[in-house]
């Protein structure tokens, strides 16, 4: 017969005693940031920290239990549906069927990190090369991508109209596999820069 939980103090103590089922290291903590339904935290041995949460009041021995992650916007946080039945039922199912699919998200979390830094590394390469053919360019680090941007500095004194000065904006890809460029300025300025890019190719 599922326990009874309808109150928020009755749901720490159930918590509590999946805690004691789960292992002597395990510690209990609130969650007030789901204040709007039943939840606490459990912090086990091994530093995961589980949340076990009552979505909806009309079926309270329903309960959702998920495993965080350091960083869960590239691996969705895992998560198992269990029945209150008792503190050592959810404690068993927690270990047989949340803990796996929590070291297997963990894993691919940190595939995906190792990569992402990979990337950036790789990426950066590109575009200090690419700023360091254009003194005084500004580098922009966006998502995955990187944009360096370049003009030719105004003559003092001189005015310069809008769409006039010469400029160049490079986009590098995520790991710096590809480059694009976007050029503009005055005609004269364009045609020695594809004269130039033109006698690279030929060369």
């Amino acid at each position: 017969m599922p326990v009874e939980l309808n109150t928020q103090s009755q749901f720490a103590a159930f918590a509590a005693e999946v805690a004691r089922e789960l292992g002597t290291h395990c510690r209990t903590a609130p969650t007030p940031e789901y204040d709007h339904m039943l939840s606490h935290v459990i912090i086990d041995g091994e530093g995961r920290a589980l949340s076990l949460r009552q979505h909806d009041s009309d079926q309270p021995a329903r309960l959702k239990v998920y495993a965080a992650l350091p960083d869960d916007t590239q691996v969705a946080m895992p998560r198992i549906g269990v029945t209150a039945t008792s503190a050592r039922h959810v404690a068993r199912e927690i270990t047989r069927r949340l803990y796996p699919m929590h070291a297997e998200a963990s894993q691919r979390a940190a595939e995906l990190t190792a990569l992402k830094m990979a990337e950036a590394r790789d990426r950066r390469a590109v575009s200090d090369a690419v700023a360091g053919a254009l003194p005084g360019a500004r580098v922009e680090e966006n998502e995955r991508t990187t944009r360096v941007i370049w003009q030719r500095p105004a003559p003092p004194g001189g005015h310069v109209g809008p769409g006039q000065r010469d400029s160049v904006c490079v986009y590098v890809g995520a790991s710096g596999e590809w480059v694009s460029a976007d050029v503009s300025g005055r005609p004269h300025a364009i045609l020695a820069m594809l004269a130039v890019f033109g006698g690279i190719q030929g060369g």
